[in-house]
């Protein structure tokens, strides 16, 4: 359990006192500025690693057209970023869903938002590490096998985790040097390719090539398809929240971090995957899935055989980036749980080390993600696992964005963070929600077409289990072990709620009187 009564820090720290006020010990180093920051949402949702995602699968699902979809992803996923920012500022907190959720409507929805999003997170480094690993045999000119490539990928995990744990000033660095060389290559590469090499003309983005046959001969549910995959090109940008408690004035930051983070990363993908598709010379043989690797097909045509390996190499490093990345977020996740007492073996996964890196969170999410690993001893079994985390990734983004609404239309939450947008915001929630149920159903939704040929049923269905599994584990820890409880007696004791509104509407000078926040706690616990 945290303590209930944290010491007011020194005078002049005011991420601390803010801190102290929403009930916590500043324990981690707050040392990131807002570069730091952007670098971890950039890292996470990595244009090197959305585009390997989401270009094959994509244009084998409806030919080059389908990099419509990545601006109408894009656009759906700022809406998300709308209603965290206003969270985000107010509440500027490690494990975001799940500190958010139980402010917004009680304990209870709190902690199963928290416990979805990190299942999701610790999964997601799984495959991260998974689809990193080849690129490690092809820098070296080996051929994996389906043990090497688990075997790779744990130590991936291993080394990423090790990086984690000298705390978030080396983590910081090895992020932003790898993002930087990441950033630069792709840019550089999407520009040449665009200007230089290109094979074809722009209307070629009006073909589909025949792909749309692959979903039964009917264009809208390729293009429904096309928006479910190209949704994994733009999660991420929450792991900005994750490293709120080490970023400086982080009501202000965070919120501009993940916009930065967002549309940067989203702006890079748009103009890669136009460039990949107009340099590539045989589109046809994309769809017909027998170039299942186009961005290196493009490149090396358009570069020449020499620019194989410092490709692969660039590739990796933003493998290795998110990797890193993602691994930090979910671990201080699994802090922001632990402190409060509410997850597994708490006692043991709240520690911090002397670094005043989350060690406890980052053994636990690392041990959780290796097991995932088990899965690739399988070649279509990993498949399984990738649908979930991204059906599992969507599914918090929706439960975020609903309870904020909710919140707003019974008046129990006013936005009294450095964001407040007022009837707009209520608008774009609105819309927010709209988008998030709809892509948690689409990417749900089990099409033959987004597994390997031959995939048994259940990897058809692997987004929608997978997300049962984890919700109807949830549903059974907060039956047997009643997390809700020790956060309602927390809340009381510490007096939760009753001085954060009144300090920020007094700082910001606003008259405003204090934001009851809270009040759905108070409610919850009637």
């Amino acid at each position: 359990m945290p303590d209930l009564a944290p010491a007011r820090p020194e005078a002049g720290d005011a991420d601390a006192a803010r801190l102290t006020d929403l009930g916590y010990t500043q324990e981690l180093s707050r040392s990131l500025g807002i570069l730091g920051n952007i670098a971890m949402g950039f890292a996470v949702v990595s244009p090197v690693v959305a585009l390997y995602a989401v270009s094959m699968v994509g244009t084998m699902i409806a030919g080059p057209a389908w990099v419509w979809a990545l601006p109408l992803v894009l656009l759906g996923q700022c809406l998300v970023v709308n209603v965290y920012s206003e969270l985000a500022s107010q509440w500027p907190l490690a494990g975001g869903p799940y500190q958010w959720g139980r402010r917004l409507l009680g304990p209870s929805f709190g902690w199963m938002s928290g416990w979805v999003w990190q299942f999701a997170v610790m999964f997601g480094n799984t495959t991260v590490a998974y689809l990193a690993a080849p690129w490690v045999f092809a820098l070296v000119g080996a051929t994996p096998t389906p043990g090497s490539m688990v075997a790779v990928a744990a130590g991936i995990l291993l080394v990423c985790m090790l990086v984690n744990a000298y705390g978030i000033r080396i983590l910081s660095w090895f992020v932003s040097l790898g993002i930087a060389a990441e950033a630069i290559a792709s840019v550089l590469v999407g520009f040449a390719l665009l200007l230089f090499f290109r094979e074809h003309g722009f209307a070629l983005f009006t073909e589909t090539l025949g792909a749309e046959e692959l979903s039964g001969g009917s264009t809208a549910m390729a293009f429904l398809a096309v928006l479910a995959v190209a949704g994994w090109g733009f999660i991420g940008f929450d792991a900005c929240v994750s490293t709120a408690e080490e970023t400086k004035d982080a009501g202000r930051q965070v919120p501009r971090a993940m916009w930065w983070a967002l549309l940067s990363v989203g702006l890079v993908v748009i103009l890669n995957a136009m460039a990949v598709a107009l340099a590539h010379p045989a589109p046809r043989a994309v769809v017909a899935g027998e170039d299942l690797d186009p961005v290196t097909t493009a490149v090396a045509t358009a570069f020449g055989s020499w620019s194989d390996k410092p490709f692969v190499a660039v590739v990796l490093v933003g493998f290795l980036a998110c990797a890193m990345a993602s691994q930090g977020g979910a671990a201080r996740g699994v802090y922001s749980l632990a402190r409060d007492g509410v997850f597994p073996f708490s006692r043991q996964v709240r520690r911090v080390n002397r670094r005043q890196a989350p060690i406890g969170g980052l053994v636990a999410s690392t041990l959780v993600s290796c097991t995932g690993l088990l899965l690739g001893l399988n070649a279509t079994a990993i498949g399984s696992l990738i649908a979930f985390g991204t059906a599992a990734t969507f599914l918090p983004f929706f439960l975020v964005t609903l309870a904020a609404l909710i919140a707003r239309l019974r008046g129990s939450w006013v936005p009294s963070g450095h964001i407040r947008l007022g009837r707009k915001g209520t608008f774009l929630n609105v819309l927010a929600v709209l988008w998030t149920a709809f892509e948690v159903v689409n990417v749900c939704w089990p099409r033959a077409i987004l597994a390997p040929p031959g995939a048994p049923w259940y990897q058809v269905w692997a987004g929608l289990l997978g997300t049962g599994v984890v919700i109807t584990a949830g549903l059974v820890y907060l039956t047997v072990k009643k997390p809700q409880r020790t956060l309602r007696r927390a809340a009381q004791a510490r007096g939760e709620g009753q001085g954060e509104g009144r300090g920020e509407s007094q700082g910001e000078g606003r008259g405003e009187g204090p934001e009851r926040a809270d009040d759905a706690l108070a409610a919850d616990r009637g």
